[in-house]
């Protein structure tokens, strides 16, 4: 196991304990692993979500890792979301990873940056059913090095 497969082992688990032993907000929280070669723009993520109850408000946010070499302070993404009568919205996200001066913005264990960038807040889901969200990078490179995984994580509103 090369020393970035267990740098993010670690990471995982402390953050799986982290996020997953008290977090009563969670409706959906998925993460997918971005191949060590670089994340190409025909590589787009699904996530299904299935939502029981949509008189609750909730809130979006895309998770994003990156490792400290990530040539970027930011990274464009695209994201589709299918609804369960066939509707479709597209929408165009910037996450900010870095501030002006380069300081990574996330939480960090070593060189691993974890980002929450949120979405959209207060929103509730127009009918229950089966959504599904695709998310593709936006970025002029079409393939971009050392984003480690990117997620799709709803919470209920607070």
């Amino acid at each position: 196991m090369n020393k970035r497969k267990i740098k993010q082992l670690v990471f995982f688990l402390f953050a799986s304990i982290l996020f997953f032993s008290c977090d009563r907000a969670r409706i959906f929280e998925k993460n997918q692993d971005i191949p060590e070669t670089g994340w190409k723009a025909d590589n787009v993520l699904k996530f299904d979500v299935d939502i029981k109850d949509p008189a609750t408000p909730t809130n979006f946010y895309i998770n994003v890792r990156n490792a400290d070499g990530y040539p970027y302070g930011n990274i464009f993404l695209f994201i589709k979301t299918k609804f369960p009568n066939g509707k479709m919205s597209d929408d165009t996200l910037e996450c900010i990873l870095a501030d002006e001066k380069g300081k990574w913005l996330g939480n960090g264990l070593g060189d691993i940056y974890d980002n929450q960038i949120l979405f959209k807040k207060n929103v509730r889901f127009p009918i229950a059913g089966k959504y599904t969200f695709e998310i593709q990078h936006a970025m002029r490179s079409d393939v971009i090095p050392l984003i480690m995984d990117v997620g799709l994580r709803i919470a209920k509103a607070e």
